[in-house]
């Protein structure tokens, strides 16, 4: 049985419903701090509304998570921001009237005020940002908003950072920029990082742990010594 080492975030036994309908069926998955954790799978199966439950976006119909080892509710997005998780959403929900700078801003809203303030290390993980403060979120190319709202989410000093499809629509230089600062990040061991992506080149360059899942279930849960990325595909081809 495999066994994962002291875990950042820890999901055990989550059950997700949307109205009468059952999306996650007792999911159970953990991310450590300094690695990064994928979860894989086809449409539909479940992953963006287990990152959603996490993030606080559609609280869980049962289930825990623990964040550093203290068990959450995460009614709330703003309860799982508090308590450390970031949440890059695909999409990106970039404000597209409010500047660079101010997009960066809303990442405050978690923070005490002594901490208002962009540190330096999110316009060195992403200079462009530096470069087009002043422009609008909605002027920016798609892989120029997707560095913006990752850059958002690391302003709200996150513990878990959580990003749904960072590569959908992305041109192929911005995708390896963002898989660069990905690395940097695992590098500092500060945060778990889980990643949900359908490109399973750049998932698995990338991950250190695997989750697959199927129908609203786990699958399998693997680390990358063990697990092939034939044996990715092949699981995801099912």
């Amino acid at each position: 049985m495999y066994i994962w080492g002291a875990a950042m975030l820890d999901v055990q036994n989550l059950d997700l419903h949307y109205g009468q309908s059952r999306i996650l069926y007792e999911v159970s998955f953990d991310a450590p701090a300094g690695q990064i954790t994928a979860l894989m799978g086809n449409n539909g199966v479940g992953k963006t509304s287990l990152l959603k439950a996490i993030a606080g976006r559609h609280p869980a119909s049962g289930g825990e998570i623990t964040i550093g080892g203290a068990t959450r509710a995460m009614k709330s997005a703003f309860e799982a921001a508090r308590s450390g998780i970031a949440y890059v959403p695909q999409g990106r929900e970039v404000f597209p009237m409010m500047s660079v700078l101010e997009n960066l801003e809303t990442g405050f809203a978690c923070l005490p005020k002594s901490e208002h303030h962009i540190p330096d290390r999110v316009f060195e993980l992403f200079p462009v940002l530096r470069d087009m403060r002043t422009r609008r979120g909605g002027d920016l190319s798609g892989g120029q908003q997707q560095q913006l709202a990752i850059a958002r989410a690391l302003i709200t000093k996150p513990r878990v950072l959580l990003l749904d499809e960072p590569t959908e629509g992305i041109q192929p230089n911005i995708i390896e920029q963002i898989g660069d600062a990905l690395r940097l990040l695992r590098s500092e061991g500060e945060m778990a990082i889980v990643l949900v992506e359908q490109n399973a080149d750049f998932a698995y360059a990338l991950a250190d742990h695997f989750v697959v899942v199927e129908g609203g279930r786990v699958k399998r849960r693997s680390a990358k010594a063990s697990y092939s990325k034939e044996m990715l595909l092949a699981d995801l081809a099912l």
